[in-house]
């Protein structure tokens, strides 16, 4: 692995100049690495983070990666990372030419890192640099607690699948609000809820309250509730305890909770492992955008690289070559999804519908096909529309709001369906729904969700660790279960219980399958596993 040579890297900055030019939006500072495919093998497993700490399943996933390296040769273009400079690594064997259309896709997820919200956690953040420091100590402590360091990863990985991701997003709205906690409280709660007084006296009370804005300014509310008190003496009293109940944030996820509240490591000769709990709860974080961006992310980046390098001169005389890539990227997949394919045409879509002034409410209650393709208020704010995409939208919003049956018919889109043909003992693929509904539904599907667990604190004690799925359609994934809740109990000290939903196959007197849902409880106690229905 080394650095881009002085001329690519030449070609690198001109890129981003032009990138800029366009609207794109990044750091200054960049790091590019040439690399060859036995380094993308071996990185692939640390998500090309060289700096991330050692663990097992990363050599095996690393033998794994050579095994299917051996059978299924391949050139990777392009990786990059979210960092602080970002990263990124190009195959030692690509042409020039290549790369400025990879370097137009890079810069692309550059600034879709560092500007899309579900991003926010990581924008002050060196990564690299956090994940050398977790590799450094947990080498410290294998070297004083031995084996037992790889079993609490493995433990912790095994639920840091539901970090609570979303709590990283939480934004306190009072922080910023115009009208205050105190006033929230007066209007919404005490007035209405506590005292019940009409609806005449909260609009006189906020009439009045206006007044003293006008009259008083940043004072207002001080002098508002310094009269206050002569009608209402009780209402701080009142608020105190309100705000004390209702400022207990319980915005925790089930590795935090274990870390903050497991009575086993809270005691001395334990506290090492809360070091590691943190560190994979983070690591899983700052990673966590990325799977819920996926689509939208690689169709932004293809969106540009065909744009930028289209537009670029340097692609004379390689068109052909670049049409013959661009084509394997880009071109959608007809059974299965390809992620380049559908994000790629979901931006354009996006910039055609705002281009058009198709989002106007109007244009929903055209029925009329040719009315509706004949529709153009010539708005030309496309542009601006696909950046604001790029800068609040996840693939679940991006998927549930822009894809309908006007994108479907214009893609020919379908959801593929498979039997078995026993006449030729093969399995046939046929198109089984042409319907949007269906084809959201497909992708829906396919998106990372993972389940909702949530702690019972009534439940819980120093003994037991009682845990809830929020049941979703959906059953837990049981084969894994037993394993998981072991680990759990190893890191609470004590046994632990999930209640969860099962769903039931039974045949009905018509003989088709009817689905009976059953509440049960799982414990696992002293490494053995029981199960209970409710």
């Amino acid at each position: 692995m080394e650095l881009l040579n002085q001329n690519t890297k030449k070609i690198m900055e001109e890129c981003k100049s032009r990138a800029r030019d366009a609207g794109l939006c990044f750091g200054d500072s960049s790091l590019e690495y040439l690399v060859t495919n036995k380094d993308m093998t071996e990185l692939s497993p640390k998500l090309m983070i060289p700096t991330l700490y050692n663990y097992w399943v990363n050599d095996v996933e690393v033998l794994k990666g050579k095994g299917l390296y051996e059978a299924y040769p391949n050139n990777p273009f392009e990786t990059v990372i979210n960092s602080r400079p970002a990263i990124s690594f190009y195959n030692d064997n690509n042409p020039d030419w290549l790369n400025i259309m990879i370097f137009y896709h890079v810069l692309a997820h550059i600034d879709f890192f560092q500007n899309n919200r579900f991003f926010k956690h990581t924008w002050n953040d060196d990564f690299v640099g956090q994940a050398l420091a977790d590799k450094r100590l947990i080498e410290q402590l294998r070297g004083e607690q031995g084996r037992w360091v790889d079993y609490v990863i493995e433990f912790a990985r095994s639920i840091d699948n539901i970090t609570n991701f979303y709590n990283l997003l939480h934004y306190d709205y009072n922080k910023d609000r115009d009208v205050s906690l105190r006033l929230n409280y007066y209007f919404e709660v005490f007035l209405q809820q506590e005292k019940k007084t009409g609806e005449s006296l909260v609009f006189n009370e906020i009439e009045r309250y206006n007044g003293f804005v006008e009259s008083h300014g940043a004072l207002a509310e001080s002098i508002f509730f310094s009269e206050l008190k002569d009608i209402y003496p009780e209402f701080n009293a009142l608020f105190t305890k309100w705000s004390e109940k209702n400022n207990k944030s319980k915005r925790f996820d089930l590795l935090s909770y274990i870390n903050d509240h497991s009575p086993f490591l809270a005691k001395q000769k334990n506290i090492w492992m809360k070091e590691i709990l943190a560190i994979v709860r983070n690591t899983a974080n700052y990673f966590a955008p990325q799977i819920r961006t996926k689509i939208l992310n690689e169709g932004w980046a293809s969106y540009w690289h065909d744009n930028l390098f289209t537009a670029d001169p340097r692609i004379a005389g390689h068109e052909v070559d670049y049409a013959l890539v661009n084509a394997k990227v880009t071109s959608i997949s007809r059974v299965g999804l390809n992620p380049y394919a559908i994000g790629l045409r979901l931006v354009e879509y996006v910039k055609e519908l705002s281009n058009k002034g198709k989002f106007d409410y109007r244009y929903s209650l055209i029925t009329n096909v040719e009315n509706r393709l004949a529709y153009n208020k010539n708005t030309n704010q496309g542009t601006e529309s696909i950046f604001k995409l790029r800068s609040d939208f996840s693939d679940f919003s991006l998927i549930n709001t822009f894809i309908d049956q006007d994108f479907i018919d214009k893609h020919e889109l379908f959801v593929t369906g498979k039997r078995i043909n026993k006449q030729e003992n093969v399995i046939d693929y046929y198109v089984k729904s042409r319907n949007y509904k269906d084809y959201k539904r497909m992708i829906t599907d396919s998106l990372y969700h993972p389940p909702k667990i949530d702690v019972d604190e009534q439940k819980t004690s120093e003994e037991t660790l009682y845990l809830t799925h929020l049941f979703e359609g959906k059953q837990l994934v049981f084969d894994d279960l037993a394993d998981v809740l072991r680990g759990l109990e190893f890191l609470w000290g004590g046994e632990v219980q999930l209640e969860t939903t099962e769903i039931h196959a039974m045949k009905g007197s018509d003989n088709k399958n009817l689905f009976d849902y059953k509440r049960v409880v799982y414990t696992m106690s002293k490494k053995k596993i029981k199960r209970a229905e409710l």
